[in-house]
Order: structure tokens, then sequence, then C-alpha cells
């Protein structure tokens, strides 16, 4: 639908697109929402005669001139930046799975210590940085990226009266990637409405750059704070959108941790939506200050997560853990990522593991 004559013609005759073809490729088709109910009428008038594929870059769901969902008749399926495991041909590790399922790593010690995270930080996911060599050009790509997102993409999806405005709410946001988000906060120092903020957080989330993860809930009685975390769906643009071009200024930024924290997202998000049904991704914070960086949730089992980038893993680093699993001893357990090459027991039901066995 990039092209202009297809656009016309998927808007006065869509039906027409297909004529004389049976398996049918649309990219783009968040610009011609009017297809969707002329896909319907093929798909429901000749039943397995017709496959479509459509792909785009929004979330139709999320689409408010989108009125048709093809519910019953579509599986949809969001793609993802890279993973570390996919860009080195690796199969999907299974130590999430493995734990959900009551099966531990075994205690040792991997024979490498896991990479420094800071260079994957600073180029991101994208599937085109990968072949990209020289920071520079990654700098580049990231600048190129956002502008056309500024100026074609979001013009899809929602009215953005001002674009500066806009972008200086995905800067603020940037800086906030891992942390609780408070509109109101944003609000304040962008200089414009909540409304308004909220508005722009649906477009990033309808767009797939962003998303709002909620805390974990279950019928015990402790009081939990409500407020979802920010996380950006690749590390490398939050970083860029911060402002961190180097690997020095990176190192010593404060918001180190919290990047990090939003590279595992990436890769847990992954994960996640590899089980059957996909699994539920929470984090887990109490009005006292307990807190677990992550809860997976699959059916009535949930395994908490913490991330530490330190290479040296102890007990204390466990401490929202074991919090947790004493406030829900239905869950599997607790695993403890760190920058180290240890797997090592904790508790009963902690481990501590590299954060490369989750990222492959």
């Amino acid at each position: 639908m990039d092209d202009f004559d297809a656009l016309i013609q998927a808007r006065e005759h869509p039906a027409s697109l297909w004529a004389g073809a049976y398996e049918v490729v649309v990219d783009e088709v968040q610009k011609a929402p009017e297809l969707l109910m002329s896909i319907k009428r093929a798909v429901d008038a000749h039943p397995g005669r017709y496959r479509f594929l459509l792909s785009g870059s929004a979330n139709l769901l999320l689409m408010k001139s989108v009125s048709e969902s093809l519910a019953g008749r579509a599986v949809y399926l969001v793609l993802d930046p890279l993973t570390l495991g996919e860009w080195h041909g690796q199969p999907a590790p299974t130590l999430l799975s493995d734990v959900l399922d009551g099966r531990w790593p075994e205690e040792g010690v991997l024979p490498e210590t896991p990479p420094d995270p800071i260079p994957f930080l600073r180029r991101g996911f994208m599937p085109a940085l990968f072949g990209l060599a020289r920071p520079e050009d990654h700098l580049r790509w990231w600048e190129g990226y956002v502008a056309t997102y500024l100026e074609r993409d979001i013009r899809q999806v929602s009215q953005v009266e001002s674009l500066v405005d806009f972008r200086r709410v995905m800067v603020l946001l940037a800086l906030r990637s891992g942390q609780l988000l408070n509109q109101s906060e944003v609000a304040r120092d962008a200089g414009l409405s909540q409304p308004t903020v909220h508005r722009y957080l649906n477009v990033l989330e309808a767009t797939h750059l962003f998303e709002r993860v909620p805390p974990y809930m279950s019928s015990h009685t402790a009081r939990l704070l409500k407020s979802p975390r920010a996380f950006w769906s690749d590390a490398g643009l939050a970083v860029f959108l911060a402002g961190y071009f180097s690997a020095d200024e990176l190192s010593k930024a404060r918001e180190l941790g919290a990047f990090f924290e939003t590279m595992i997202y990436q890769h847990l998000r992954v994960i996640c939506g590899l089980l059957t049904p996909r699994a539920k991704l929470h984090f887990w914070r109490t009005q006292s200050g307990s807190e677990v960086d992550f809860v997976v949730e699959h059916g009535r089992r949930a395994v908490g997560i913490e991330v530490k980038m330190t290479d040296a893993p102890a007990y204390r680093h466990a401490a929202g853990l074991f919090k947790f699993l004493e406030q829900h001893p239905q869950a599997v357990g607790g695993i403890l990522l760190h920058g180290g090459r240890h797997i090592q027991r904790l508790d009963e039901k902690i481990i501590a593991v590299p954060w490369s066995l989750l990222t492959g």
C-alpha cells in the first residue's frame, strides 16, 4: 500500500486487487483499513479458498480507524526486533520454559563470561543494524528511522498536531524506560496536557515502539502500586533518543541499569510469545518498596525474574525474589539474571544464572 495506484484501487475496488489469485500478500495494510471488510467477505464467501498475509507497521487492533478485526479468521503475530540468539543463529533458549515446568539448570560455570551489553545497547536490535559495522552508521540509521517514523508512520494512525512536542515526549519516555510510568510527571516535563500525553502513549503503543507493562496482581491483600512500567521495544532506540551516542557516555549513564533491563525485557517478550498460549509479562512492587523486575505468568504458574548487571551475584541481590515468593508461595520460583559466569542456587526455589542463558 505504499504504491499510490494500488492504494487508490484498494479504496475504490478492493476485491480487484486479488482477482485471479488465491494467496495474497498485502504490505502496509494499515493505510487501507477498508480492505479488511473485503477480505472478510472473500474469506466467508469461499471458505478455504483464500489465504491472506497482511503486514504493516501499526497494530490494527489499536487503530481507531479500523472497525474490522477479522475476529475468528486471523492470527496476529508481532515481529519483534531480533534477539541475540537469532543474530547468532541459535535456537530459542529454554531457560524460562524449563523453570516454569520445574526443571532447574544444573549448577556450574559457563566457559565464557556474558558479553559486554553496552555495544548491543548502543547498536540496537533492528534487523538492518546487524549489517552495519561502524557505530556512526548505527547512529545515522536510527536518525533516519526516527525521522521517517515521525514524518510518515504516526500520521497513519493518529493526528499529531506538533511533531516537536511528540519528539519531546519520546525523549522523556526514553529516559524513563524500565521505570514506573507517571503520566502527570511526563506531561509536566513536556509542558503538555495529560490527555495529549496519554494520546501520544497510545500512538507509540499502536506502532509497536513502546509498551506499558502492568503490575502483577493476585488475590493476596498486599497493597501494590498500580502504575505500569514503561519499556521501549528496542533498547537501542531508547539509548539513541536519550542522547547517549558514545560508549563512554552510556557506561556512565545513571539510566544504564534501566537500559539493560529494557534489553532483557525485549528478550522476555519474545520468549513469552513462543509459549502456547503466550505468557503474560508483569512486574511486582509493593507499597513498602519490595520489588521484582519481571513476573512471567503462564496459566496458573508464575516465575519472578530479577536483573542485575553485577558479575558477582550474592544472596542480597535476590531480596526482592525472596519477598515475592514469601507473598506468592504458589509461584514456581525465581531467577536472578546477572553478568557473571556462575549458575548457582540461592535457595530451593531461586537460581542465579548468567543473562546470556536467556538471550541465547
